[in-house]
This record gives structure tokens, sequence and C-alpha cells, in this order.
């Protein structure tokens, strides 16, 4: 935790270089509480930076570490929670782990969402209702929360009659 905070610290002075680093410690942290920090708070904003380092995490999204397919979920949190963001890059990220089994990846895709929700809602309900099909409960559950109570009713309904199926 000390290594993470004081790369937050020192943020600014983090490279594009130092991204072999990061995918390191992810790899080796192997717990949420520090993979959340490290994608979120440190990778994120040096992809921001350095966008020429975006195919990283499209190869993180496919690797078999599932804590680096998480982290290049989250990496891309906060921009979205902001109301901008690269929401195609993260729905292809999405649409590649939709159907695992790892609680851990199934709550990012559900927790991303939900932030991205809190902004752009439309954008939420157009992606999420084709997929709830397919889509976890958790997943679904938590990117509902900030839908129009139209949109949430909707999506949830799909949910539960495919569930029935």
């Amino acid at each position: 935790m000390m290594a993470i905070l004081l790369l937050e610290a020192f943020g600014p002075l983090r490279q594009p270089a130092d991204i072999a680093l990061l995918e390191r410690l992810i790899r080796q942290s192997k717990t949420w509480a520090f993979v959340d920090e490290l994608a979120i708070v440190i990778t994120g904003p040096l992809m921001e930076r350095s966008p020429e380092l975006l195919p990283v995490l499209d190869r993180w999204a496919v690797d078999g570490d599932f804590w680096l397919r998480r982290s290049a979920m989250l990496a891309l949190l906060r921009p979205l929670r902001r109301g901008h963001g690269d929401f195609t890059r993260f729905a292809r990220y999405a649409d590649g782990m939709l159907e695992e089994r790892e609680f851990f990846i199934r709550k990012a895709i559900g927790w991303v969402l939900r932030e991205t929700a809190k902004k752009r809602p439309g954008l939420v309900y157009r992606w999420l209702l084709p997929r709830c099909v397919v889509a976890s409960g958790v997943t679904v559950r938590e990117a509902v929360k900030y839908l129009s109570p139209r949109q949430r009713a909707e999506v949830l309904d799909a949910y539960e009659s495919a569930r029935r199926r």
C-alpha cells in the first residue's frame, strides 16, 4: 500500500515507461484493495496523459490474469465517471468478459456501467439492454442503479425473463 500511496503522490512524475512496473504490481497484488487503486488512481491518469499506452490496456483486457483484465476496465473509469472517456473501448472489453464467471470481473463491469450512467444513462441503457440476457446478476444490479425508472424496469424485466427461460 505504501508503494501505491507513493505512486499516487508523485503522479505527475509517472512516465509511459512505468507501465511495465504497474503491470507487475497488479499481477503481484492479487487483491482488489491494491488492484483497484493501481488501476483507477495510478494507471488511469497515466493512460489519460499517454494515450499511446492504450494498446497495453487492449492486451490486458485479454490476459489470462483476471486482475489484469479487471484493471483494463477500471483504468477507464475516471473519465467515464466524468461523462467523457472511451466507452467504445470499455464496451469492447466488457463484451469480451460479459459471460465470465469470475465475480471480480462481473462486479467491475457493473461498476463502470453504474458510474458511466450517472452522466450518460442513455448510453449505458442502450448497451446493456441487449446484453442483460447474458450478463450476471451482479453486473445488471450495479449497472441499473442510475438509469431512469423506465429504463431500469425494462432492463430488469428482460434480465428476469431470460433467467426464467
